[in-house]
C-alpha cells in the first residue's frame, strides 16, 4: 500500500523520482523519502507528512540513480525515523508489503551485531540483505536468499554502496519495470512513470531485476525473458483536467466509461453464468458491495445460488465446493491481498475462477482462469467511484446476456445520458443539511441495502463523518434507538415490490424526528410527509438503477467532504491498493 519508484539513466534522477512519487501519493502519504547517488555516496532524505515536506529539505543535487517512497504506515507510527528509505550496512532500500516473520529475523540479525533504530519491518529486510550480501559478495545471490527465509510480501527497490546498479525484487506485492528513452524505472504502479514512458514489464514473484545501462532479470539465479507491455490509456487519465479533485473527475467520467463497457461486453463472448450450480463472489470494501449487487441480480434472474463474501473472512472460514462452482474475485487494483489469497484457495478447491478487474496483468488477473476487465482507466482518488460502478455493471451485463430482454437493452442505451443528468443536479441544498452532523444512517432493503452499504462507506471514507447502513427491516430490532430529533437518514427505495415495507420503516424514523433524504424510483408513489428532501431516479430496473443511485450517493459524499474541508483524494489512514492483509 506504499508507493515505490526508482530510476537509473542519463537524466537527473531526483526530479524524476519526486514527480513519480507525487503521482503515487494516493498509495500512501504518511511520509516520504528519497535515496540517491551523489559524489560516490548514497544520500538519504526523508520527512513525515506529504511529499511537499520532503521537497522542502532537498538540496540542489544531481544524480543518475535514485529510489523514492511514499508510505502508508504498517509497522511503526508515521514519523521521519520510520519513513523510507531504510539503510543497514551497505544496503539502502524502499519497501511495500509486510514481513510476517520480522521478529525472528530481527533476533537473528541482532545476534549477528545488527542494531535497528526504527519500528519498521523494512529496516530488518535491509539488514537481512546486507547480511547475505556480505557472505555472497553478489546481489543476485544475496536476494535469492529471500525466497527461503522471508514470509509475507514485499516489493523492494535497492541501492548498494559502491555499486551503480538499481536492484528490484518482489513477492505478492506489485512492481513493474518501465523502459524509457533516457533510462529505466521501477515503480509500484504505472501512473508513477506515465510522463516518461508507456512501455513496461511485470516482475513475477521472486524475480530479481538488475538495472544498469540495460536490464537483466533472474529467477532462481537463472536469466528469464520478460514480455514488454504498452499501457494503452492516456497520460491525461492521471491528471485532473480542470476538476478540483480526481474524485470529482472520475465521477464525471462514468457516463463515458459506462457506455464503453456496455458496448464492449455486449459485443464480446463472455463466460456463461448459468453453466454453474453455485457462484461464490469475493471482494473487499467497495468491491464486496458490488458483489452484493451481483448476488441479487444473479439469484433473481438466473436462479443460481450465489453467495458474497468479504475476502478476509472467506479465506479463514469453512469453504464449500458442491456441484459446479464459479468463484468470482473482484478487485480494482488486482493486487488486493486477501482477495488474491482467497482466489488461490478457491483454485486449490477445484473451483473455476473469474476475475473482474481493472488493472491488466495484475496478480489476481494472472491467477484467475478467466478475466473480465472493466477498463475504467486510471483511478487516482483513493475512494473508488467509476471502478465500483463498472464492476456492478459487469454483473448486470453478464446476466442480461443470458436473458436478452429488449427493455433492458433500451435502458443500457439511455443510461449514459441519465447519468449525465444526475451529474448536473444541484446537491448543495441537501449537503447543507448533512455536513455538520456527526452521525448519518442509510436504510434500504435487498439491493437497495447493498447500495446503502456503498453510500455509507463512501461518505465515511472521505468526509470522516460517522455513517452506518442498515437493512430497513432491522430498524426496530435496536437501531432505531439511535434516531433522535434531526438525525439524518438517507433512505433508498427502487424496488416497487418492497417499497411499501421500506416506506413504513422510513415513517418510523420520521416519527422520531429524523431528517429524511429519500432517493426513490420516480414511478413509486410516496406522500410528502415521509421525507424532507427527495431525489427521483428514472423508472429503470435493477440492471441499471444501481448505477444511477450510486452516482447520486457519490456526489453527496463528495460535496459533504468538500464542505467539511477534507482531503478528498487522499483521505486519512487510507490507501488505494491494499496489498497487505
Amino acid at each position: 500500500m506504499c508507493g515505490i519508484i526508482g530510476y537509473k539513466g542519463r537524466s537527473n534522477a531526483i526530479p524524476l523520482v519526486i514527480h513519480g512519487l507525487k503521482n503515487l501519493e494516493y498509495r500512501g502519504y504518511d511520509s516520504s523519502g528519497i535515496a540517491y547517488f551523489n559524489n560516490g555516496k548514497i544520500n538519504i532524505y526523508k520527512k513525515e507528512g506529504k511529499i511537499v515536506n520532503l521537497e522542502s529539505i532537498l538540496p540542489n543535487d544531481n544524480s543518475n540513480l535514485a529510489i523514492g517512497h511514499t508510505r502508508w504506515a504498517t509497522h511503526g507510527v508515521a514519523n521521519t525515523i520510520n519513513a523510507h528509505p531504510h539503510r543497514q550496512g551497505k544496503i539502502t532500500l524502499v519497501h511495500n508489503g509486510i514481513i510476517e516473520n520480522y521478529r525472528e529475523l530481527k533476533e537473528m540479525l541482532e545476534s549477528n551485531g545488527y542494531q535497528f533504530v526504527s519500528d519498521t519491518d523494512t529496516e530488518i529486510v535491509a539488514g537481512l540483505i546486507d547480511y547475505y550480501y556480505n557472505i555472497e559478495k553478489d546481489m543476485v545471490k544475496a536476494l535469492s536468499h529471500l525466497r527461503l527465509i522471508v514470509r509475507g510480501s514485499f516489493a523492494l527497490g535497492i541501492l548498494v554502496d559502491g555499486d551503480d546498479h538499481l536492484y528490484a525484487t518482489r513477492l505478492k506485492s506489485p512492481l513493474i519495470v518501465g523502459i524509457g528513452d533516457d533510462g529505466l524505472f521501477i515503480a509500484s504502479d504505472v501512473p508513477a512513470i506515465l510522463d516518461y514512458t508507456k512501455k513496461y514489464f511485470l516482475l513475477d514473484d521472486y524475480d530479481i531485476c538488475v538495472i544498469g545501462d540495460d536490464y537483466k532479470v533472474y529467477n532462481k539465479k537463472k536469466l528469464v525473458n520478460k514480455e514488454v507491455l504498452t499501457f494503452n490509456d492516456s497520460i491525461g487519465s492521471a491528471q485532473k483536467d480542470g476538476y478540483e479533485h480526481f474524485m470529482l473527475k472520475e465521477i464525471h467520467e462514468q457516463p463515458r466509461v459506462v457506455e464503453n463497457l456496455i458496448s464492449l461486453i455486449l459485443n464480446t463472448d463472455t463466460i456463461k453464468l448459468s453453466d454453474y450450480d453455485n457462484i461464490q463472489i469475493v471482494g473487499c470494501g467497495s468491491a464486496y458491495h458490488t458483489g452484493l449487487v451481483g448476488k441479487y441480480i444473479i439469484e433473481k434472474y438466473l436462479n443460481i445460488k450465489t453467495e458474497c463474501f468479504i475476502a478476509s473472512e472467506y479465506r479463514y472460514g469453512k469453504i464449500f465446493n458442491t456441484g459446479k462452482t464459479l468463484f468470482v474475485a473482484i478487485s480494482q487494483s488486482g493486487e488486493t491481498a486477501d482477495t488474491l489469497a482467497s482466489t488461490i484457495i478457491a483454485k486449490e478447491k477445484g473451483m473455476h475462477t473469474l476475475g473482474i478487474i481493472n488493472t491488466q496483468g495484475s496478480s489476481i488477473a494472472r491467477e484467475c482462469d478467466e478475466v473480465l476487465y472493466i477498463n475504467a482507466g486510471i483511478e487516482c482518488a483513493v475512494a473508488t467511484t467509476k471502478a465500483y460502478s463498472l464492476q456492478a455493471l459487469m454483473f448486470s451485463l453478464l446476466v442480461y446476456k443470458e436473458i436478452k430482454d429488449n427493455n433492458i437493452l433500451e435502458e443500457y442505451n439511455k443510461l449514459p445520458k441519465e447519468l449525465e443528468k444526475l451529474l448536473d443536479k444541484d446537491y448543495h441544498n441537501i449537503v447543507k443539511k448533512l455536513y455538520r452532523h456527526e452521525d448519518i444512517f442509510f436504510i434500504g432493503r435487498q439491493n437497495d441495502y447493498a447500495l446503502c452499504m456503498e453510500g455509507s462507506l463512501k461518505l465515511k471514507e472521505i468526509s470522516y463523518l460517522h455513517s452506518e447502513a442498515y437493512a430497513a427491516g432491522e430498524l426496530k430490532h435496536g437501531t432505531i434507538s439511535l434516531i433522535e430529533e434531526g438525525t439524518p437518514v438517507i433512505a433508498i427505495v427502487t424496488d416497487p415490490n418492497i417499497a411499501e415495507k421500506t416506506i413504513s420503516n422510513i415513517k418510523e424514523t420520521k416519527a422520531r424526528g429524523a431528517y429524511v433524504l429519500l432517493i426513490i424510483r420516480e414511478d413509486i408513489e410516496v406522500n410528502s410527509d415521509v421525507y424532507d428532501d427527495i431525489i427521483k431516479v428514472p423508472n429503470y430496473s435493477i440492471f441499471t438503477n444501481s448505477l444511477l443511485v450510486i452516482e447520486v450517493l457519490q456526489m453527496i459524499a463528495y460535496y459533504v467532504a468538500l464542505s467539511r474541508g477534507c482531503d478528498i483524494d487522499k483521505p486519512r489512514n487510507l490507501a488505494k491498493s491494499v496489498t497487505v492483509e
